[in-house]
C-alpha cells in the first residue's frame, strides 16, 4: 500500500488478568500504522491550507476541500491538479504539495493566511465563526431520493467489508458513497479512508466532482465515525441528500441538516439507526396484522 501504510517495531506487553502478577510477557514484533504526513493546498502558486492526511487520492482531497470551502462546486472550475516540488531530507519527493489551478472566473479565497486543518478538525483555522456556515449552490431539499430503512441500516457492513486499509492498521475513518437502485440495493460508488474522518469525506467529494457527478443526488454517505456539523456540511454542499454515520451526531450537526433539508441518521449498527432529520426519506414496512389502538 506504499505510504499509506508503515510498519513499526513494537513492544507487544500481555496481561494474564492477574492484578498481583509481578511480570507479563514482552512481544517483540512489527505492526502496520496508518501513515499521517502534512498535505499543503496551493491555489494558483499561493499557499491555501495544510492539512493532515494519509497519503493516496490526493487530487480527490484537494478537490473536495475546495468543494467543502465553498471556492468550486462544479468540474469544470478545476482547471488542473499537480504536485509541486516537495523533497525530505534524502532528497526524496515527498509529493507533499498539490497545486489547483482555478478556471479564471473564479473567485479566489484569501490565500496566506496559514489554515492548518488537523486530523481530527474539518473546520480548524476558519476565520470566524460565520465563515463556518457556508451556501450550498445545490439543495438537498428538493432530491426525491427514498432509502428502505433495511438498505440504511446495512451500509455499516458494506464500509466496513471494502476498508482494506482498516484491516491491517485498525487506524482509519472511512467515507463511502451508496447509489440506492429501484430495488433498494446499494451500489458502492466510492470509498476512501484516512486518519481523518473529514479527509475521506472530502476524498469522496473530490472524487465526485472529478468525475463531473455534483451533485451528487440520489446518494448516501455513509461514515465510519460520528457526526459532526462540518461532515454534515460537506454533504450539503456536494448536493448529498443523506448522511448516515455509525456515531452519534452533535446537536449543531442536526440543526445544520434540518435548515439544509438533509436527512441524517446515526447509531447506524446494522439492527437499529436514530434518524434526527428528514425521516420522511426513510421508508418503513407496514406492520403486519391489524392494527392495535
Amino acid at each position: 500500500m506504499g505510504r499509506v501504510t508503515q510498519r513499526r517495531k513494537v513492544h507487544k506487553i500481555v496481561l494474564d488478568g492477574s492484578p498481583q502478577a509481578l511480570e507479563f510477557p514482552v512481544r517483540h514484533r512489527e505492526d502496520v500504522l496508518a501513515v499521517e504526513e502534512p498535505l499543503e493546498i496551493r491555489i494558483d502558486g499561493l499557499s491555501f491550507s495544510v492539512t493532515m492526511r494519509t497519503p493516496g487520492s490526493d487530487f480527490d482531497l484537494v478537490a473536495g476541500f475546495l468543494v467543502s470551502e465553498g471556492v468550486i462546486w462544479d468540474a469544470a472550475q478545476l482547471v488542473s491538479l499537480r504536485f509541486c516540488s516537495g523533497e525530505d531530507e534524502d532528497g526524496v519527493q515527498t509529493f507533499n504539495v498539490v497545486e489547483a489551478q482555478l478556471r479564471p472566473d473564479v473567485v479566489r479565497p484569501a490565500t496566506g493566511r496559514n489554515v492548518f486543518t488537523s486530523s481530527s478538525c474539518g473546520i480548524c483555522g476558519t476565520d470566524s465563526i460565520d465563515a463556518v456556515h457556508k451556501s450550498s449552490h445545490y439543495s438537498p431539499a428538493a432530491d426525491p431520493l427514498t432509502v428502505p430503512v433495511q438498505t440504511l441500516a446495512s451500509l455499516p457492513d458494506r464500509l466496513r467489508e471494502a476498508q482494506a486499509v482498516f484491516d491491517v492498521t485498525g487506524g482509519v475513518h472511512a467515507a463511502g458513497l451508496f447509489r440506492v437502485g429501484p430495488d433498494g440495493t446499494p451500489e458502492l460508488l466510492c470509498l476512501r479512508e484516512d486518519v481523518g474522518r473529514h479527509n475521506a469525506v472530502d476524498k469522496v467529494i473530490g472524487w465526485g466532482l472529478r468525475e463531473g457527478l455534483l451533485p451528487l443526488s440520489g446518494t448516501v454517505l455513509q461514515v465510519s465515525g460520528r457526526a459532526s456539523f462540518e461532515l454534515v456540511q460537506k454533504a450539503a454542499l456536494a448536493g448529498i441528500p443523506v448522511l448516515a454515520a455509525v456515531s452519534a451526531p452533535s446537536s449543531l450537526a442536526v440543526e445544520l441538516a434540518e435548515s439544509s433539508g438533509m436527512t441524517l441518521a446515526g447509531f447506524s449498527r446494522g439492527t437499529s439507526l436514530n434518524v434526527y432529520a428528514g425521516h420522511e426519506r426513510v421508508s418503513v414496512p407496514a406492520p403486519v396484522g391489524p392494527a392495535t389502538g
